[in-house]
C-alpha cells in the first residue's frame, strides 16, 4: 500500500463486523479518558482557557473536514457543479455538526454553544451506538480515520462545552436554538430536493439507516423521530430550569430561617 493509495482509500479494504470490537472499544474509552481529565484540568479554569481548548478541539475537526474535501477534489475527475457542491458542502448531519461547532466557536454565544453541543453530541452517540463507517474495514485508511476521527472529536467537544459550562439552557433563549434547528432542517431539505446531494441527511425521510435498524413503519418512525426530537432539545432546558428553582426555594427558606 503506497501514501496515496492510503490518502485516496483506493487499497481493497474488505469489510468486516468491527461494531464492538476491540478498536471501537478503545477508542471510545479513550474518548471519556480524555473528556474526564480536561473536565477536571479545567474546572477551575477561566472561560478564556476554556474557550481555547475548544478552540483546538474545533480547529483540528475543521482540518480534518477541509483535508478530506482536498482530496476529494484532487482525486475526482468529475467537476461539475453538483458534483462540486457534493465535495465542499457538508451532507450529513455529522459534518453538519462539525460545521455548526465551528461557527459556535466563532460567535461565541451561549444559544449557540447550546445547540451545537446538543447536535454534536447526538450524531456522536448515534455514530458510537451503531457505526456505519470507520470501524467496519479491515484497514484504517483515511477515509476510515476521517470518520472515526471527527465523530471521535464531536463527542468529546460536545460534552466538554457542557462540563466547560460555555452553555447556558436558558427557556428565555430556547427560541434561538429552535431556529438553528429549523435552519438544519431547511437546509437537508435544500440538501434533498434543490441540490440533490444527500438522499437523507437528518434521518427522516422512509428507509433510511435507523428506520432499518428499528425495524418499524414509517409512520411509527416518523411520530417517533418528532417526539424524541421535542424531548432531547428540550432535556437540558428543564434540567437547568429545575436547578433554578430549588436554588431559589433553598434560598428562600434559609432566609427564613435566618
Amino acid at each position: 500500500m503506497t501514501f496515496l493509495d492510503w490518502l485516496f482509500s483506493d487499497y481493497p479494504n474488505p469489510r468486516i463486523n468491527g461494531q464492538w470490537g476491540w478498536l471501537h472499544i478503545t477508542v471510545l474509552v479513550g474518548c471519556i479518558a480524555l473528556i474526564v481529565a480536561l473536565s477536571l484540568i479545567f474546572r477551575k479554569k477561566s472561560r478564556r482557557a476554556k474557550r481555547i481548548v475548544l478552540c483546538v478541539l474545533v480547529a483540528i475537526i475543521m482540518a480534518f473536514e477541509i483535508t478530506r474535501r482536498t482530496v476529494y477534489l484532487c482525486h475526482r475527475s468529475d467537476y461539475s457543479w453538483q458534483h462540486t457542491l457534493y465535495t465542499l458542502l457538508p451532507r450529513p448531519w455529522c459534518a453538519i455538526s462539525c460545521w455548526m461547532l465551528f461557527v459556535s466557536a466563532i460567535v461565541n454565544k451561549d444559544w449557540f454553544y447550546n445547540y451545537a453541543s446538543l447536535s454534536a453530541l447526538l450524531c456522536s452517540v448515534l455514530f458510537f451506538s451503531y457505526p456505519g463507517a470507520g470501524f467496519n474495514n479491515q484497514y484504517i485508511l483515511f477515509e476510515n480515520l476521517y470518520s472515526i476521527a471527527t465523530h471521535s472529536l464531536l463527542l468529546v467537544t460536545s460534552i466538554l462545552l457542557l462540563t466547560f459550562r460555555l452553555t447556558n439552557f436558558e427557556y428565555r433563549t430556547i427560541w434561538k436554538s429552535a431556529i438553528l434547528y429549523v435552519a438544519t432542517i431547511v437546509y437537508a431539505i435544500i440538501e434533498i430536493y434543490a441540490l440533490k446531494i444527500e438522499p437523507d441527511p437528518l434521518y427522516f425521510l422512509p428507509n433510511n439507516d435507523v428506520m432499518n435498524i428499528l425495524h418499524i413503519p414509517y409512520a411509527a418512525y416518523l411520530s417517533l423521530y418528532i417526539i424524541f426530537s421535542l424531548i432531547y432539545f428540550n432535556v437540558p432546558y428543564l434540567i437547568q430550569e429545575r436547578k433554578k428553582i430549588f436554588r431559589k426555594r433553598h434560598f428562600k427558606v434559609r432566609k427564613l430561617s435566618e
